[in-house]
């Protein structure tokens, strides 16, 4: 335990390799590669090779704080297989989820020198990413194009996030809530296994653990889930989104239609 807490402590290293000789592109760098980040695959191919020279490849370990709320962000995160939680902390140390981040976006865009986060981002599901310097980013986002109406687009996407948690904390069963944060999950990774504790669904939804294990077994009962030890199994993706309600298919909507613009 002591040598994964400091592994969670220490530093992301950059997974990249000095670029060739008279390349600025460190080798690992790819359009392929980056372009598993949906945000990123969005940009014309003269705007991403501009910015091969300033993205890393990193690994994002399950559990990573990628920046904590106060804290200058020196980083901004497009992931590719990694998920990334966004969370509010209270100051009796209540965590809520207010957001997910995954191969749809990216966690980290401050748009003014300064700025402080306004919340914390770890790592929910481990994976990969690519990381650039949020200086960086914010002087691309100020010449214009399409990164910057991309950013905006996001931006606009995760309001409408973080609104639709809003309404759901409020008007949702416990059920509900639970299928549509498995949904969200399930979106933005690779496989219908989802590796998560109940009680750590339980926290980041705000509620007892109890009710996230009575309501999985309800659905483990009906054949929408199946219950494992530290992991939950999509069976029937179709039967959760009959479960979820309105809210995540406004926020999905939401997602999509600013995807086509």
């Amino acid at each position: 335990m002591q040598t994964e807490s400091a592994a969670l402590r220490a530093p992301i290293q950059s997974l990249n390799l000095p670029a060739k000789r008279g390349q600025g592109v460190p080798q690992g760098i790819s359009l392929t590669g980056v372009q598993q980040n949906e945000l990123l695959r969005a940009l014309p191919q003269h705007e991403l090779e501009r910015l091969l020279p300033e993205l890393e490849l990193v690994a994002l370990p399950s559990g990573k704080h990628l920046y904590d709320f106060g804290e200058k962000i020196e980083y901004s995160y497009f992931p590719t297989t990694a998920i990334v939680s966004l969370q509010y902390v209270n100051e009796d140390g209540i965590t809520t989820e207010i957001a997910v981040v995954g191969r749809e976006g990216v966690a980290g865009v401050t748009m003014y020198k300064g700025e402080r986060a306004s919340n914390t981002a770890v790592v929910q599901a481990a994976g990969y990413g690519y990381r650039m310097r949020t200086d960086t980013l914010r002087e691309l986002f100020g010449e214009g194009g399409t990164l910057a109406h991309q950013l905006m687009r996001y931006t606009s996407c995760l309001f409408a996030q973080l609104a639709q948690n809003v309404v759901s904390s409020r008007h949702s069963s416990i059920e509900q809530k639970l299928c549509r944060w498995l949904l969200e999950r399930l979106d933005r990774s690779p496989s219908s296994e989802l590796k998560v504790t109940q009680e750590l669904i339980a926290n980041l939804l705000g509620v007892r653990r109890e009710s996230i294990t009575a309501a999985a077994g309800k659905l483990q009962a009906e054949g929408l889930i199946q219950c494992r030890r530290g992991m939950v199994v999509v069976l029937d993706r179709a039967g959760l989104e009959r479960c979820a309600g309105a809210c995540y298919f406004a926020a999905r909507g939401t997602l999509a239609q600013a995807a086509t613009h």
